[in-house]
């Protein structure tokens, strides 16, 4: 997990901002707040979304704008950073947690990356994802794409209950 450089109470007001598409975790779950700056009453905010072209994003920032200025600052800078790239094991134990209690399965952890270009590959990964209802291994993807581009949707085998699986970035 990232944890939001900064300090005080502008930090603990943008950590509470839940995000739009998977409302069970803050933006500090999901490890795309990066750093919050106060000086003189303006808060500046560093956010890096989960891709390049994610949907959610500018209603991150005006979340974050509406919060930080209901909180009483009077200027707030919303910025972002594609560098480095966010990835799924930026989401905090406590958001992987939050997740499973939802019903949603998280993703895996994968660790360090090569430095480089990425490979290209076609063929979807073969993984076993426990069902986050019943625990069971016995799952299968029914849609590669859930609700959103970061989702795929699953069906478990032994509890028959259908389950959103946030993919590993």
């Amino acid at each position: 997990m990232v944890a939001p450089a900064g300090t005080g109470a502008a930090v603990e007001v943008a950590a509470r901002v839940r995000d739009p598409e998977l409302p069970v975790l803050t933006l500090a779950d999901l490890g795309v707040l990066r750093d919050v700056t106060e000086s003189d009453g303006r808060v500046s905010v560093t956010i890096t979304p989960t891709y390049s072209g994610c949907p959610a994003i500018d209603e991150m920032a005006a979340d974050l704008r509406r919060s930080l200025l209901a909180a009483g600052y009077q200027a707030v800078d919303v910025r972002l950073s594609l560098s480095p790239a966010w990835t799924t094991d930026w989401i905090s134990e406590d958001g992987l947690r939050k997740l499973r209690e939802a019903g949603i399965a998280p993703p895996s952890r994968l660790g360090p990356r090569a430095v480089g270009p990425v490979p290209l590959n076609l063929t979807p990964p073969s993984q076993r994802v426990p069902c986050p209802r019943c625990g069971s291994a016995r799952t299968s993807e029914v849609s590669r794409f859930g609700s959103t581009a970061c989702k795929s949707l699953r069906r478990c085998a032994d509890c028959a209950e259908p389950f959103e699986h946030v993919k590993e970035i």
